[in-house]
C-alpha cells in the first residue's frame, strides 16, 4: 500500500468526520467538537479544511444535509451519513487499522 501525504491527511480527516457523523447528523461546529472530543484535543478542525471536506463528502454521497435550527436558534447546515457513507466508514476504518498497525510495527523495529 502506497499512500501519498496528501491523501493520507485527507483520508484522516474524512475518516474523523465520517466517525463524528456515526451516530447521527450535526452541524459544522458541532462535527469540529465532536472530532476534537474523540481525539482529545489532539485534532482541532477549522473551518477551512471542513467545509470544503464536507462538500467533497456530500458530492462523492457519503453524507447528505439539510438546513435546521442550532442549539442558539441560528439556521444551520446539518449533515449526516447516507448509506454510502456507512460502507465509506467501515473500509476506511479497516484501511486506518492496517496503516496503524504497519507504523506500531516499524516504531517497534530497532
Amino acid at each position: 500500500m502506497n499512500i501519498r501525504s496528501t491523501e493520507l491527511l485527507q483520508g484522516t480527516l474524512d475518516l474523523l468526520i465520517l466517525k463524528a457523523l456515526a451516530l447521527g447528523s450535526r452541524h459544522g461546529l458541532g462535527i469540529s467538537e465532536r472530532i476534537e472530543q474523540m481525539t482529545r484535543g489532539t485534532f482541532r478542525v477549522g473551518p477551512g479544511s471542513l467545509f470544503p471536506a464536507l462538500h467533497r463528502m456530500e458530492e462523492r454521497g457519503w453524507l447528505t444535509s439539510e438546513w435546521g435550527a442550532s442549539e442558539n436558534n441560528r439556521r444551520a447546515k446539518y449533515y449526516r451519513l447516507t448509506t454510502a457513507g456507512r460502507r465509506q466508514l467501515n473500509m476506511e476504518t479497516k484501511r486506518w487499522g492496517r496503516i496503524s498497525l504497519a507504523i506500531s510495527c516499524a516504531l517497534e523495529t530497532s
